[in-house]
């Protein structure tokens, strides 16, 4: 499965660390197992100097009880093993991406072993819970607000994605230190803002022949990469092509990508009849994505409609930044801003298909040393504030703290 930990687990061994993964059976974006693998096969791996461990689970399937399976047998599993393991180790690093219960494997980790806990916050719950499932239940959402709580507070370092993510979290740390303690300011933040970087095979390539790729018709290519699923907001790509193809506006979108929202989108496609404007070509190793960036004219960016989309900092932004390539983004909040304040792209109102097909129509209509410009703006932003190494030297600083 490729997450930004991939990477930063490989720069740890090259730092000297000896690295053991806990993770899952690989399913994602998918939600069956990837071939080669399943509960009895290759649940020990060693990657590039990294020990994995895999804990087996429930795929996650395509449909929301499959989902709850897989958080619910991660967790079964992760609880049996963190009282059974004889894995020594120093410190734990959680990864947080959705569903937050994966996180209390390294709590009880390390309330067994007595050693420091870190947390690397890409998702907020139970915001993201309420947001993606709808779940309004007030016992359900208590236990939840427990949970997450009893994580943060069992964790020496909480890094956060954004400064949004990283204000929020605070005002739930001010809240639960303030129940316990009348003394609260002598309790320093325990938050810090930690933004993802683009690993270093992101940067800008020359074009070279790609035989999935359509031929160079003159028509103004979008690309957009990662995950496909319901909150990315991808329905407005089939809207905006429908609008465009009706003024005759000759431009194309790339698709790169997998997940559970792709058939619907496919089906969304056809019905508009706009298949000629779209070219969706699956799944790549993210080490191929520069290359597509190269035959492309701009990349998207999207999200629903949604608050907590706002305090996000999306990871394939600092991708199509440190790529060089110009940015059209359906989307507000922290997005905004940084496209805003680089000045690297077009940013329209979510869900809003006229202003996107006129956002598209402005970079189409651009001269080339202004996309030019826009190029250089996004390549110089990445590298003042999502520098690798100067991240990854902050984060060494943490981890021997």
């Amino acid at each position: 499965e490729e997450f930004r930990i991939n990477d930063l687990c490989k720069e740890w061994v090259k730092r000297g660390y000896e690295i053991t993964v806990v993770t899952g059976i690989p399913n994602y974006p998918s939600g069956i197992f990837f071939t080669g693998y399943s509960w009895f096969k290759r649940r020990r791996e060693e990657y590039e100097g990294i020990h994995i461990v895999r804990l087996p689970l429930i795929p996650r399937g395509h449909s929301s009880l499959m989902l709850a399976a897989n958080y619910v047998s991660f967790v079964i599993s992760g609880w049996f093993w963190s009282q059974v393991t004889k894995i020594k180790a120093d410190k734990v690093f959680i990864f947080e991406v959705s569903p937050m219960t994966q996180a209390l494997l390294g709590v009880w980790y390390k309330k067994r072993k007595k050693v420091p806990c870190y947390i690397y916050v890409q998702d907020l719950w139970p915001e993201n819970v309420k947001i993606v499932t709808g779940l309004h239940n007030k016992r359900m959402l208590h236990a939840i607000d427990r949970m997450v709580d009893y994580i943060y507070r069992n964790c020496e370092l909480i890094l956060a994605t954004s400064p949004s993510f990283v204000k929020r979290i605070e005002e739930r740390e001010s809240a639960w230190r303030k129940s316990r303690s009348k003394n609260q300011s002598k309790n320093q933040s325990k938050v810090k803002y930690w933004p993802q970087y683009a690993e270093e095979f992101y940067r800008p390539v020359p074009r070279k022949l790609l035989p999935d790729m359509p031929e160079d018709d003159g028509a103004f290519k979008i690309a957009f990469t990662g995950n496909i699923g319901y909150a990315q907001g991808l329905d407005i790509l089939s809207k905006a092509a429908d609008i465009l193809k009706q003024r005759s506006v000759h431009c194309r979108f790339i698709i790169i990508g997998d997940g559970r929202y792709k058939e619907t989108l496919e089906k969304e496609i056809r019905s508009l009849g706009v298949q000629d404007m779209f070219r969706m070509l699956g799944r790549k190793r993210p080490e191929e994505v520069p290359d597509y960036l190269a035959w492309c004219d701009a990349a998207f960016i999207s999200f629903a409609d949604n608050p907590l989309f706002e305090m996000t900092i999306p990871a394939k932004l600092q991708s199509y930044m440190a790529c060089g390539i110009p940015i059209l983004a359906s989307a507000s909040g922290e997005t905004e801003r940084i496209i805003r304040e680089a000045g690297c792209g077009v940013v329209c109102r979510i869900g809003d298909a006229e202003a996107l097909a006129e956002g598209i129509l402005r970079l189409k209509g651009m001269p080339k040393d202004e996309l030019r410009q826009k190029e250089q703006r996004a390549l110089k932003y990445c590298q003042e504030h999502f520098n690798s190494k100067i991240l990854l030297e902050q984060m060494e600083k943490y981890l021997r703290k």
